[in-house]
């Protein structure tokens, strides 16, 4: 008994590792914008981290620093945006698991 309860357990988590990696191809090709200086400088990323397009608008393109800090800015907030999205979307997948408090899967 206790090894059909184990090759169920092995069966399930294949499922789910199935269902992850549809769910992270699926993601990998979402697309979030991230804003800076009220949309002045805007960087559009997919869920994978690659950056698809960055926007600048004429009015930053005559201060080169501050050009650069906005863009960093608008980096990071892709990246937070593709953060959140992935843990939207992916937060499912431990639910059923009983993992201890503070534990969670790495997406």
């Amino acid at each position: 008994m206790m090894k059909g309860g184990l090759g169920g357990l092995m069966k399930q988590a294949q499922q789910m590792q199935a269902n992850m990696k549809k769910a992270q191809d699926e993601l990998a090709k979402v697309e979030v914008e991230g804003q800076a200086a009220s949309g002045m400088v805007k960087v559009t990323m997919t869920c994978a981290h690659e950056v698809r397009r960055i926007k600048l608008d004429d009015s930053v393109m005559d201060d080169k620093d501050m050009l650069e800090d906005l863009i960093v800015a608008a980096m990071n907030d892709a990246v937070k945006q593709v953060a959140a999205m992935t843990k939207e979307k992916m937060g499912g997948f431990g639910a059923g698991l009983n993992l201890p408090p503070g534990m969670s899967l790495p997406f």
